[in-house]
């Protein structure tokens, strides 16, 4: 059975810094801390964590929305993606950001439920501020 959870933070950039920066490979890589290739269009193809996670951009609505097909190696070979909605919201403090992740493989959500706490909006507070 497929998984799915949500989860958000706010940063303290406006939404248009916030969305430019996920789909730039220097400021992806940068806030994360590791490796990514990110080809910035629907249809688009990136790779982050140094190859650890792939996918593809299926939707953009410019500092409103991403979607994107989304897997990591820990994927079984036979699984399809996952899916990536990530949502810009503007807020007095900055931009809440809020990511959707569903069709996640059985088992593995507890895993990466806190691991986009850890590996992405614990360094992005301290990249954006």
């Amino acid at each position: 059975m497929l998984e799915s959870f949500e989860v958000s933070d706010i940063f303290p950039v406006s939404p248009e810094e916030l969305y430019s920066a996920w789909l730039d490979s220097k400021k992806h890589g940068a806030f994360t801390g590791s490796k990514a290739k990110i080809d910035p269009k629907v249809g688009g193809k990136f790779t982050a964590w140094d190859g650890y996670i792939e996918g593809e951009t299926v939707k953009l609505e410019p500092n409103k929305k991403i979607l994107q097909k989304w897997r990591t190696t820990e994927f079984p070979e036979d699984s399809k993606d996952s899916k990536l909605e990530l949502i810009f919201e503007e807020v007095d403090e900055g931009t809440k950001l809020t990511i959707k992740h569903s069709d996640v493989p059985e088992g593995q959500a507890k895993n990466y439920k806190p691991g986009w706490d850890e590996s992405y909006f614990q360094p992005m507070q301290e990249y954006f501020e």
